[in-house]
């Protein structure tokens, strides 16, 4: 079997890029080793940038965004209980995020997917690539013990960071920060705290405020890598968070039943080049970055955009170009969100040194941030997502 492009994963990244093709005319299949329940249940970022959201509103796939999702025109930070709202819509001309779960795009794409016939593969065992120098790329896998083989022009990985896709590049440079603590996050039924996302730094640690719904919220406290789930009670989460608000916030914390409980570590991780041959990267398979930002997710969604591009110039006009220089046009956006990802973590996070001249160093620029347009405008710009 031959298909024009084999995508390896079915996060947003495969599963945008695919309908992405797929409203050109241009056929996918999707290979994703998980089950679709997993895939479909699988607890991500909230945060989309307007770039993001342009791009399911061109394939079709907004109705439910538009309708559940919740606009946000700023974001609130908060430096040892004083808080600052900082008005990102007037401070960008107008520029807005969506607060809409990755988990909801997730099953947004893949029902849409699937209602166009697109072809998915659940479940899809042992993927392995050959020929990703030569014209026609194979693709092996297996599916309820059989070996199956696929052909196809072009191979796009967006199967995250421990996938076969950058496993198979050769000559890949990795560069990576890894930083001393995680994040604890829960998702509870409860009121959010307040209308928009509260960040907060506090000398016990960061904390961050936000929220999935009107009913459901989503909550993160800083705590060291060496934390175990076991050692967080939900008494003890909700008794920190207060704690990290300070006195007048934390009489906004509504609690509630705590539905998921998870420790995340935190990383900035980025492979170069994100192409060789016919095998492109694109999302996690190529960076990482650290929440802070709100920048994962849609850094994927600027990857996709731009191979999207590429091949629909290429299937359309017989364009090159674009697919040589991806990894370039890629990169050059991906390292200035990584660079947002890590000041926005440097700023509002607690480090060892905190007492010390660095720590003392991190805190004055934010305080200088929190005080000056121009600073706060160029947090601004970057939180709404650079334009592509």
């Amino acid at each position: 079997m031959h298909v024009p492009v084999i995508i390896i994963g079915s996060g947003p990244a495969g599963l945008l890029l695919s309908h992405l093709l797929h409203v050109q005319g241009i056929s996918s299949v999707i290979l994703e080793r998980k089950s679709r329940d997993y895939v479909e249940g699988r607890i991500r970022a909230g945060v989309l940038e307007m770039g993001t959201v342009g791009l399911m509103e061109r394939v079709g796939v907004d109705a439910r965004m538009k309708k559940e999702g919740i606009i946000h025109g700023g974001i609130y930070i908060s430096l040892n209980g004083k808080r600052t709202h900082v008005n990102i819509e007037e401070l960008t001309g107008g520029s807005t995020v969506m607060v809409y779960g990755q988990t909801e795009v997730t099953k947004d794409l893949i029902a849409a997917r699937l209602a166009h016939g697109g072809e998915i593969v659940f479940e899809a065992e042992d993927v392995s690539l050959q020929d990703i120098d030569g014209d026609k790329p194979c693709v092996r896998y297996v599916k309820d013990g059989n070996m199956v083989e696929m052909t196809c022009d072009y191979v796009a990985a967006c199967d995250g960071f421990h996938g076969v896709g950058r496993k198979t590049m050769p000559g890949v440079k990795e560069l990576e920060k890894v930083y001393p603590f995680g994040w604890l996050g829960i998702l509870a039924h409860a009121k959010p705290v307040a209308d928009e996302l509260i960040y907060a730094k506090h000398d016990r640690g960061f904390a961050l405020c936000s929220m999935r719904s009107e009913t459901v919220v989503r909550h993160y406290v800083q705590v060291p890598s060496s934390d175990k789930i076991e050692d967080w009670s939900d008494d003890r989460f909700w008794d920190e968070l207060r704690t990290r608000l300070g006195e007048e916030d934390a009489e906004l914390v509504n609690e509630g039943e705590v539905f998921e409980k998870s420790i995340a570590p935190l990383r900035s991780f980025v492979a170069e080049p994100m192409q060789h041959g016919r095998l492109f990267l694109a999302g996690d398979a190529a960076h990482i970055v650290p929440p802070t930002g709100a920048k994962g997710l849609n850094l994927a969604a600027s990857d996709v955009h731009y191979l999207s591009e590429a091949l629909i110039a290429k299937y359309k006009n017989n364009r090159s170009d674009l697919l040589d220089t991806y990894s370039d046009t890629a990169l050059a956006r991906v390292w200035k969100a990584e660079r947002f990802s890590w000041w926005m973590t440097s700023m509002l996070h607690t480090f060892d040194d905190h007492n010390q001249f660095e720590g003392r160093i991190r805190e004055a620029e934010l305080q200088y941030i929190l005080s000056s347009k121009a600073g706060l405008t160029t947090l601004s710009e970057n939180y709404v997502g650079l334009p592509y």
